[in-house]
């Protein structure tokens, strides 16, 4: 998929109304394409392109854009002098933001003579136009310019300043929510100085700054072609974040985000794969889990799904992969499989496997099939099949290499050794403790207890408000965030949210409680800075496309944490002791949470705590072969009449052997 900001397809409503307000003529159109375009007076419009029909176009002048409902895939465009509104909604939230923030751009960042012409030049040109008796050629607008953001970045913030000049009513700050957007005309008239979102002018986040890598992109070209996609990496290659960016660039309607796990589903805004399946834990027969998902609210979810994302799949068993798969079919009345549901998976088959019940295990022989790729499903169901090779959580060769080695359970003497060398590493500093990583979340809690109880001074009590009291255990199960936080001045916690980038306030970031001010906990972090930590959101969907949100401090106490919970973590400070690991990967993704070398300490490092599940080892061993014919060979029409010679043959079936005979390691 080649990104063009200036252009957008969605779902376009046009309404027309006449000077008193009433609505005459209406146009709707289930699919359109939106372009950017000048003509030959350099002068902007929006085009909008229905399938099968002429373009319409209009001109972006006296204008108000509403982008409340961004992230949702909604926006509307009001052009108050042709007395017209666009409503556009199903469009994929990340090229709706990138659409409206060229629209902003354009209309603010251009200085006199660069873009927008003057009034003397204006009537100039359209006079030489007239007297041409040439038809208006129109092209598409150049791409966004260091330059013109720059000049609108100024131009923003110089509406901002004007608005605060003067405290706003009530009524205009309601009013201000909704008219977010304007054109720099309006905002110098006499309507008063609205400042635009800051999200339309600067990059407000780490994603906004990150771009995605050549091998990120291939992946998201085939999940928006329509691919049934399986991606996977090892940890820290930017799995979570390239399924953020997944599904910001689908529709929203027809587009469930699921992941195995609560944390997970809260980590990519989406819900809990078994919520939405509908079968419950699917421990039941085949034929309760059909008359489970028959019910009116779980069957008008599945017969909705055009697109399911499921993250985290290596935790799904393969039981009840191949349940929701027949499921789908039959739910759907569609023999395609899945249903005709096109299926995005994302995980990792070398971290934490199923969690598979032992009295299950027991009474079920076909418990063995544990993991989705032993599965019938798995191999009618997945199209296309990709690895991230590239590691962004960690920046050290040495670290990565050790990593690659414990992903596949290999450790020899030199890695041991280095292992080892940690146990007498001090990395406490600043009032900062090492956080304990723990193989049980009982024994974390326990931990964390003990340890607040043993502080001096008073309890303070942090409530969460939650959107609906009711199912606050649900909230509980997929957000960091307690709904009771307990803290005490010098309670050592963990930052659960990307706060500042910049001044190292990021997800897992280590600090201590230094007052409580204002009713609100002061910490000093590990690089020295402190953050009065305000009450920040979290939210996710449910099951039948709802919203569930918890408003929080975003703190969570940190003598301790669980393997399981520290699931997205970027560690910066962490001690832990593998004597109880009790699965294979468990070792690998304790580790692997931790930023560096320099910032973990090991005890009793024993290299028979590192194992790999033997079956996950021949899986992708299987898995790189397929990638190697699928790579060596391309198919399809453009190479029909190009078949490639005995000695290229030969030469790629070389390679391909010598690539087959390297350890897996080697590509992780």
């Amino acid at each position: 998929m080649d990104l063009n900001d200036a252009v957008l397809t969605c779902a376009v409503n046009i309404q027309w109304t006449n000077a008193v307000g009433v609505t005459g003529r209406k146009l709707q159109y289930k699919t359109a394409t939106l372009r950017l375009v000048r003509n030959d007076l350099r002068e902007l419009f929006v085009e909008v392109t229905p399938e099968k029909l002429k373009p319409l176009k209009f001109k972006l002048k006296d204008i108000m854009i509403h982008k409340k409902f961004m992230n949702e895939g909604k926006a509307t465009f009001n052009f108050k002098a042709e007395h017209c509104a666009l409503y556009l909604s199903n469009a994929p939230p990340g090229p709706l933001m990138f659409f409206l923030r060229t629209i902003f751009i354009k209309l603010n960042g251009t200085g006199e003579g660069q873009g927008q012409p003057d009034e003397a030049s204006l009537q100039k040109k359209l006079r030489e136009h007239m007297l041409s008796g040439k038809p208006s050629s129109f092209e598409e607008v150049s791409p966004v310019t260091t330059a013109e953001m720059v000049l609108a970045r100024k131009k923003a913030g110089l509406a901002a300043s004007r608005a605060t000049l003067t405290t706003p009513s009530p009524h205009a700050a309601k009013k201000r929510r909704f008219e977010e957007l304007k054109t720099g005309d309006e905002r110098n008239g006499s309507g008063g100085a609205v400042p635009a979102a800051k999200k339309l002018y600067q990059q407000t986040s780490t994603e906004d700054s990150l771009r995605l890598s050549e091998e990120q992109m291939e992946v998201l070209r085939a999940c928006t072609a329509g691919k049934n996609v399986f991606f996977t990496g090892s940890a820290g290659t930017g799995k979570s974040f390239l399924l953020r960016k997944i599904i910001s660039a689908l529709p929203p309607d027809g587009t469930v985000a699921t992941a195995s796990t609560g944390v997970a589903a809260c980590l990519i805004g989406g819900t809990t794969l078994h919520a939405f399946a509908g079968i419950g834990g699917g421990d039941a027969t085949m034929q309760r889990c059909l008359e489970l998902a028959s019910r009116p609210v779980s069957a008008q979810t599945w017969r909705k799904c055009k697109r399911l994302i499921i993250d985290e799949i290596s935790m799904v068993d393969g039981q009840y992969f191949e349940k929701i798969e027949a499921v789908a079919r039959h739910i759907r009345r569609n023999d395609r499989p899945f249903g005709g549901i096109q299926l995005i998976l994302c995980g990792d088959f070398l971290q934490l496997p199923p969690v598979v019940k032992a009295d299950f295990a027991a009474q079920n022989s076909a418990a063995q099939q544990r993991f989705c790729f032993q599965s019938s499903a798995w191999e009618t169901c997945i199209q296309c099949i990709f690895e991230l090779k590239q590691v962004h959580r960690q920046s050290d060769p040495e670290f990565v290499r050790i990593l690659n080695h414990l992903r596949i359970g290999h450790v020899n003497e030199t890695i041991t050794a280095r292992l080892v060398s940690t146990s007498k590493q001090k990395i406490e500093g600043n009032g900062i403790l090492a956080t304990q990583l723990c193989s049980h979340t009982n024994d974390a809690n326990s931990i964390n207890e003990s340890k607040l109880d043993n502080l001096t001074g008073e309890k303070v009590l942090f409530r969460a408000e939650d959107s609906d009291a009711t199912l606050t255990k649900q909230l509980d199960q997929q957000v960091q965030a307690p709904a009771q936080l307990y803290l005490k001045v010098n309670a050592q916690v963990m930052l659960l949210k990307n706060i500042n980038i910049a001044s190292g306030l990021v997800n897992g970031a280590r600090g201590v409680v230094v007052r409580i001010e204002k009713g609100l906990p002061v910490v000093r972090f590990k690089n020295n800075h402190e953050y009065a930590c305000k009450h920040e959101k979290w939210i996710i969907k449910t099951a039948t496309g709802g919203v569930l949100t918890r408003r929080q401090v975003p703190l969570k106490l940190a003598w301790a944490f669980s393997i399981h919970k520290s699931q997205g973590l970027t560690l910066d400070c962490v001690e832990m002791s593998l004597s109880k690991v009790f699965e294979a990967g468990q070792a690998y993704v304790a580790l692997s949470r931790a930023k560096s070398l320099d910032s973990v300490r090991i005890l009793d490092f024993d290299s028979k705590q590192v194992w790999a599940n033997p079956q996950v080892l021949q899986f992708y061993k299987n898995f790189r072969r397929r990638l190697v014919d699928t790579t060596m060979i391309p198919l399809g029409p453009n190479n029909k009449e190009k078949k490639p010679t005995d000695s290229k043959l030969s030469a790629l079936a070389k390679l391909k052997k010598s690539l087959m005979n390297k350890p897996l390691v080697s590509i992780s």
